[in-house]
């Protein structure tokens, strides 16, 4: 009999469990850094994502200081209160209401970074699709956000943010792209559903709706 290369159930479990009980956390957040290991494990788990020809493109600074964070939540309410004002009517008012940060709140954050046009993999994978390399960061946090939720730590993404008022700030070479800035830290609980879906800014749609067979369809999207 040939072994089976699956996970045991309760390992299977335990990885959709996290998957879908993953969240956005932008409140809650408790006032105790985390310590270096958790940290370190968190970090470990976003270089270890797969990447296009393995050129591992992502960067992390890991930001502390209140200072920087202050600065940074300044450009926060800048950037938030144009958005505000793309909205009207009652839109605009449960806007305002959205809590959609917690740069102050929790005690660390996490700015991840790109370079695309690192020579490591010598292009492997990005001569028709160099955007590749984003996407490589991209799956750098779902790790990383994963694997945090599993140690019982919130992560927050906030992409309300000026991206060249952020390079500024943290001296950030010109050619990285910011790809997120994320609040890191224990929190207080984590909700039942999705902040944005428990407040009525938008509903779920079926995964139903989104699948096509051999070719696409727009038959069931809404």
């Amino acid at each position: 009999m040939t072994q089976s290369l699956a996970f045991s159930d309760p390992e299977r479990e335990a990885v959709y469990r996290v998957i879908a009980e993953r969240r956005d956390v932008r409140r809650g957040y408790i006032d105790q850094p985390l310590p270096e290991a958790l940290l370190h494990r968190l970090l470990a788990a976003a270089h270890c994502a797969p990447s296009v020809g393995l050129m591992q493109p992502s960067r992390f600074i890991v930001i502390r200081d209140p200072v920087i964070r202050k600065t940074i939540h300044g450009l926060f309410e800048s950037a938030n209160a144009q958005a505000a004002a793309s909205y009207t009517g009652n839109q605009r008012e449960q806007y305002t209401s959205l809590k959609l940060e917690g740069i102050l709140e929790a005690p660390q954050n996490l700015c991840v970074v790109c370079d695309p046009h690192s020579e490591r993999g010598h292009k492997l994978g990005r001569q028709t699709m160099p955007e590749t390399a984003l996407y490589s960061t991209v799956c750098a946090i779902q790790n990383l956000w994963l694997a945090a939720r599993a140690e019982g730590v919130g992560v927050g993404w906030v992409s309300i943010l000026d991206p060249e008022r952020l390079h500024e700030v943290l001296n950030i070479p010109a050619h990285l792209v910011l790809v997120a800035y994320l609040c890191i830290g224990y929190c207080d609980h984590f909700a039942s559903a999705p902040d944005l879906e428990r407040y009525g800014w938008e509903k779920r749609i079926s995964l139903e709706s989104v699948i096509s067979y051999d070719r696409y369809s727009e038959a069931g999207t809404p």
